[in-house]
C-alpha cells in the first residue's frame, strides 16, 4: 500500500512540474507570436467564424489575443502553485523525516532500558547511542541528522528508560503474577470454605430436625406412660425444683404410693 502511494505521488509530481512547463510555454508563445502579428512581422491566426449568419472579421485575431491574455493571467498563478507544491513537498519530507525518527528513538530506547549505555555524561551518552544506531543493521539507510536527533532524544529520555527498564518491569510483571496466583489460591479456598459451611449448615439441620422428632416421640412416650401408670397401680411424680427453695418433699403431690395388688377371683 505504501508503494501504491508512494508511485501515486511520483506520477503527480511529474504531472504537476509537466503542466507548469506546459502554461509557461504556451503563455511565452503566444505572446510573442501576438506581438510578432501586431508588427507585421507574423500573420494573425486565420479563423473563419459566424455571429448572426454575418461572418466576424478577424476573428482569428480576436481569438489569438483572447488566449494570450488567458495564457499570461495563469502565468501569473504559477508562482503561488509552486510554493504550494514547496509546502506540500516539505511537509511529507517531514512527515517522512519524523517517521525515521521515530523508529531510530525507538530502537536507542530500547537498547536504553535493556542497560546497554553505561556513559553519564552528556556528550558521551550521545556519543555512544549516536554510535549504537550507526551499526544497528535496520537503520543504516537514515541520515546522520536524523541518528543525530534520535541519540539526543534518547539521552533526554534516559531517566525514563531508567525507571522503566526491562529488570524493572520483569520484576514488576513477575510479583503481580505472584499475586493474581496468591488471589486465585485464595479464591479457590474461599469457594471450598462457603462448600464447607453449606454442608455444615444443612448437616446441623438434619441433626435438630432428628432431635425435635426424637424429643416428639420421648414426650408422646410420657404421656402415654402417664396414662397407663394409674392402671397398673403406680403413680409418680416428677420433683420440681426453684430457685427460691428447695424441693418439697413433704407436699401431698409428691407421694408415691403403692397400692397393693388385686385379688385373683
Amino acid at each position: 500500500m505504501s508503494q501504491l502511494r508512494s508511485f501515486a505521488y511520483l506520477i503527480q509530481f511529474a504531472f504537476q512540474r509537466l503542466a507548469v512547463v506546459v502554461f509557461a510555454l504556451a503563455a511565452l508563445a503566444l505572446t510573442g507570436a501576438s506581438i510578432m502579428a501586431a508588427l507585421g512581422l507574423w500573420n494573425w491566426i486565420s479563423l473563419d467564424l459566424q455571429y448572426g449568419g454575418e461572418p466576424v472579421e478577424n476573428a482569428g485575431m480576436y481569438a489569438q489575443l483572447a488566449l494570450t491574455v488567458l495564457a499570461v493571467g495563469l502565468c501569473f498563478f504559477l508562482p503561488t502553485n509552486r510554493r504550494v507544491m514547496q509546502l506540500e513537498t516539505s511537509h511529507r519530507q517531514f512527515n517522512v523525516g519524523m517517521q525515521d525518527v521515530v523508529r531510530a528513538y525507538a530502537a536507542v530506547h530500547a537498547a536504553d532500558r535493556a542497560e546497554t549505555f553505561q556513559m553519564s555524561s552528556e556528550f558521551d551518552s550521545v556519543r555512544e547511542r549516536l554510535a549504537y544506531l550507526r551499526d544497528h543493521p535496520d537503520l543504516a539507510t537514515l541520515e546522520p541528522a536524523v541518528l543525530e536527533m534520535a541519540a539526543q532524544m534518547s539521552h533526554v529520555a534516559r531517566d525514563l528508560a531508567e525507571v522503566y527498564s526491562d529488570e524493572k518491569l520483569a520484576r514488576a510483571r513477575s510479583f503481580l503474577k505472584q499475586r493474581q496466583e496468591e488471589v486465585e489460591l485464595f479464591n479457590s479456598r474461599l469457594d471450598q470454605a462457603k462448600a464447607i459451611s453449606t454442608e455444615m449448615k444443612h448437616w446441623l439441620h438434619e441433626v435438630e430436625l432428628e432431635e425435635s422428632v426424637a424429643v416428639a416421640q420421648l414426650e408422646r412416650l410420657r404421656e402415654e406412660m402417664r396414662e397407663i401408670m394409674p392402671e397398673l397401680g403406680l403413680e409418680r411424680v416428677v420433683q420440681t425444683e426453684t430457685p427460691e427453695r428447695k424441693p418439697e418433699t413433704t407436699s401431698l403431690d409428691n407421694i408415691v404410693i403403692d397400692l397393693p395388688p388385686k385379688a385373683a377371683e
